[in-house]
């Protein structure tokens, strides 16, 4: 296998030579070339066809996002990999780039505790990079129709959850705005996030949907016509109490190496609403979600995910096929529709079904 070649873009020279030492650091992945800037980037991409870009998103001149512009219009299919501080700027900056194409980000390190920084740094750029690089097979289609997976008997639905992790932010954007306003159901999501990054995501939807998108917090009671997103470095649960159901937010263990988990929020609509849940699994690299999707799929509930064409990364979706825990499989632009369609029907149904009805 040849290894995968990355082209580094940083204005700081110090930032360039760590990211090389980083990356060179496994026998993987080679640095191809580095540039000082965006206008470097361009002309450096021809000479050293790199495999992915890191991209930094504060540089002088030509910045990142103006970069990741000019990179989408001639290399679409190049993954790019946005490197940017952990700060209210830097955050509203990686949220911008991932709307505008970004692959995926990776947060600098910080002052404090710098070796341990560096090398979550390094664990995350790596792991990252190899996921957004690795050779798919590809399928035959392009499916017609959604695939079905299985087909069981469908019961009502009270809630929505959804989990998604690389690609996530921009497949949101694209999916939370087709909800209508009367959708009668509450919707849950957890998207692996720091907490700053969680709570502009979460201020970012809330201006493109018809619905209130907020972060969750803890005891808040769930209603219709409201989205609630985990709050980075949280795991964020569901509880009834009564007649009511609430969040309960916890700093408990990581799951599958993340916090929040998608597994932690599956895990509790399953126990909460039993039958009467729809988890829906974007985009995203890893296997969280999987365990979830087998405990809502146990108590009755439904799981749909998004096909692989679409997604950034068809790990966290995969891994619920390859369990054969899908009901089935939707491009991204399908989702949305499908999710409205379930609900509706089948709570109609219900109604319908209720004793007493002519």
């Amino acid at each position: 296998m040849q290894p995968v070649r990355i082209l580094v873009v940083d204005d700081s020279a110090v930032i360039r030579r760590v990211l090389s030492e980083m990356l060179a650091s496994d026998p993987e992945i080679v640095v191809a070339g580095t540039a000082g800037n965006g206008i470097q980037a361009l002309t450096r991409i021809p000479e050293t066809k790199p495999d992915l870009v890191t991209l930094d998103i504060e540089m002088p001149g030509m910045n990142g996002l103006e970069t990741l512009v000019e990179i989408r219009k001639l290399y679409p299919k190049l993954p790019v990999i946005m490197f940017s501080t952990l700060t209210e700027r830097g955050a509203t900056a990686t949220l911008e780039a991932l709307a505008r194409g970004a692959s995926d980000y990776v947060t600098k390190p910080s002052h404090e505790r710098a070796g341990v920084s560096r090398e979550r740094v390094r664990e995350e750029l790596i792991r990252k990079i190899k996921s957004l690089c690795v050779v798919r097979v590809p399928q035959p289609g392009p499916w017609p129709k959604p695939t079905l997976v299985s087909a069981r008997p469908q019961a009502r639905i009270d809630v929505v959850a959804i989990g998604t992790s690389t690609g996530g932010p921009n497949a949101l954007t694209l999916l939370i705005p087709q909800f209508p306003a009367d959708f009668p159901v509450p919707i849950v999501i957890v998207q692996h996030m720091p907490s700053l990054f969680t709570r502009l995501l979460s201020e970012r939807l809330n201006t493109l949907a018809r619905l209130e998108v907020r972060e969750g917090k803890e005891g808040e009671k769930l209603q219709r016509g409201h989205i609630w997103i985990a709050p980075g470095d949280q795991h964020m649960t569901v509880a009834r109490r009564g007649t009511e159901f609430v969040l309960g937010i916890n700093h408990d263990p990581q799951e599958n190496s993340c916090r929040p988990a998608v597994d932690v929020l599956f895990r509790s609509v399953a126990q909460t609403y039993g039958a009467n849940v729809l988890a829906v699994v974007l985009t995203g690299m890893g296997a969280d979600g999987t365990r979830g999707s087998a405990e809502i799929r146990e108590a009755g509930g439904e799981v749909i995910v998004q096909d692989e064409a679409s997604s950034v990364v068809w790990g966290m979706p995969g891994s619920v096929v390859a369990a054969s825990l899908a009901d089935r499989i939707y491009p991204l632009g399908g989702i949305a529709p499908e999710v409205v369609r379930r609900v509706s029907m089948q709570r109609a149904f219900a109604a319908a079904a209720r004793p007493g009805r002519i």
